[in-house]
């Protein structure tokens, strides 16, 4: 289940920031990528102005309800860390393994 969300949440993204790129902006973006004079022939601007502020509208609840559902799925799948003061005093509780007695070498004078 989570990994088929994961596949729809990761796919609104795309769509949602295609929808994005594509409206008709200052800068031009990219509003000519449908054919360009010829994407007007199909809607009225004002048509598809309408449709990409719809569609951007459905994407945008569509990547929150998909964003929210997959926090609360993988909720209680995190499993809890362990401190690292708890760790550091475990250690401090273990005795030390006494150190092995090292041989004197003997040393050659001169």
């Amino acid at each position: 289940m989570g990994t088929v969300l994961l596949v729809i949440h990761l796919l609104v993204c795309i769509l949602l920031v295609a929808c994005i790129l594509m409206q008709r902006s200052t800068g031009g973006a990219l509003d000519g990528l449908g054919g360009g004079s010829g994407a007007s022939n199909f809607l009225s601007v004002r048509g598809t102005g309408n449709l990409l502020t719809r569609t951007t509208a459905i994407l945008a609840t569509l990547l929150f309800v998909t964003s929210i559902s997959l926090a609360l799925y993988y909720r209680g799948e995190a499993k809890p860390r362990e401190s690292l003061i708890d760790k550091a005093a475990a250690e401090q509780t273990v005795p030390a393994a006494p150190a092995a007695e090292t041989p004197e070498v003997p040393t050659a004078e001169k």
